[in-house]
């Protein structure tokens, strides 16, 4: 059974860099990982992906602030996230699935607080 631990989060300032890390176990390195963030009073959104191929894709809103990678050998992936945002304040989660857009498989979620 596959499972996916965050951690990372915390609150920073507009400006700093922060990054997340997840622990997969249960899982190999044919799947697609990626992270996603829901935000207060919002829906889930997509923020970045990575396939088994280390094909990536970012959200318009994280494109050059934020990279995805992943440590196959140590079943981690990371999200460096730089030049934070108040607006990227949320709830990150790790995921995985067969796609970069198609993840099954969910965290629980790591808060980060970005204050302006």
């Amino acid at each position: 059974q596959v499972q996916l631990v965050e951690s990372g989060g915390g609150l920073v300032q507009a400006g700093d860099s922060l990054r997340l890390s997840c622990a997969a176990s249960g899982t190999s390195s044919s799947y697609a990982m990626g992270w996603y963030r829901q935000a207060p009073g919002k829906e889930r959104e997509f923020v970045a992906s990575m396939s088994w191929s280390s094909t990536t894709d970012y959200a318009h809103s994280v494109k050059g602030r934020f990279t995805i990678s992943r440590d196959i050998a140590k079943n981690m992936v990371y999200l460096q996230m730089n030049s934070l945002k108040s607006e990227d304040t949320g709830v990150y989660y790790c995921a995985r699935g067969w796609s970069l857009h198609g993840m099954n498989d969910w965290g629980k979620g790591t808060l980060v607080t970005v204050s302006s």
